[in-house]
């Protein structure tokens, strides 16, 4: 059984960038976590942090449910306040080594977007590098092997984002919108809220409704998941990769 850790900085990341991966990984009898580094208290235009964040924690595992995904953890970290600081350093490598991770799926350290999710990238890479240092102790034993990286994309690092490998979500694909619709709070309020065709969502109830909704303004992240090979963590020839990504990964790089 291999092990994958998807890292990401707010609860529905992982799953809109890297959920078709994780259930395929599921399907072929892998273990798969999700982590995320802030709670996602900021993420609502009419809830406040501490409710908003309960909701976000409960949305979390009905998306871990609907993936097979067997753990999802969630910082108790601020949305919007996320810093790359070595204490934070350190509990995500205390994670990196509880996990004992084959694979690590991160967000992109460099560039725009949000700053979360930029943090959320420079902590895993800074976490990644003392894997396997023993001498740096978080209370868990150091890796005997580092993990291949990959980087996911999101909205900001899309424009310099390389797709070095592929993956086919079409077979999960109604997996994937149940997972995203799992976090109603975000695919069916507050991104609708945001880019202003909150009058168009469904209620959260209509599950064919959502999922067409899901599947119009979050096309370009449905049709395949692509990952980009990260400059950090133990490099992997291509047959490896696809291995590690239960054979379904075409790298095209």
């Amino acid at each position: 059984m291999l092990r994958t850790l998807v890292i990401a900085a707010h609860p529905d990341e992982p799953e809109i960038y890297a959920g078709g991966t994780a259930a395929l990984l599921a399907q072929a009898g892998h273990a798969v976590k999700f982590l995320t580094l802030t709670n996602g208290d900021a993420g609502h235009h009419e809830l406040e942090r501490g409710p908003l964040a309960r909701r976000r924690a409960e949305e979390a595992w009905r998306a871990a449910d609907a993936l097979g995904v067997v753990d999802y953890e969630i910082f108790d970290v601020h949305d919007g306040m996320l810093e790359p600081t070595v204490e934070l350093r350190l509990r995500v490598l205390a994670q990196i080594r509880a996990w004992r991770p084959d694979l690590v799926i991160a967000l992109h350290a460099d560039g725009g977007g949000h700053p979360d999710n930029r943090a959320a990238g420079q902590l895993a890479a800074h976490a990644v590098e003392f894997a396997m240092t023993r001498n740096l102790e978080v209370g868990k034993p150091a890796l005997r092997r580092m993990p291949v990286c990959l980087l996911m994309t999101d909205y900001a690092s899309a424009p310099v984002h390389r797709p070095d490998v592929v993956v086919d979500v079409s077979s999960v694909l109604t997996a994937k919108l149940d997972a995203c619709l799992a976090h109603a709070s975000q695919f069916l309020e507050f991104a609708p809220w945001q880019r202003g065709f909150l009058d168009q969502a469904p209620p959260p109830g209509d599950v064919a409704a959502g999922r067409a909704f899901v599947l119009e303004h979050w096309a370009e992240f449905l049709k395949e998941e692509t990952f980009q090979f990260a400059g950090y963590g133990r490099k992997a020839d291509r047959e490896e990769v696809g291995r590690l990504l239960a054979g379904t990964a075409v790298p095209v790089a």
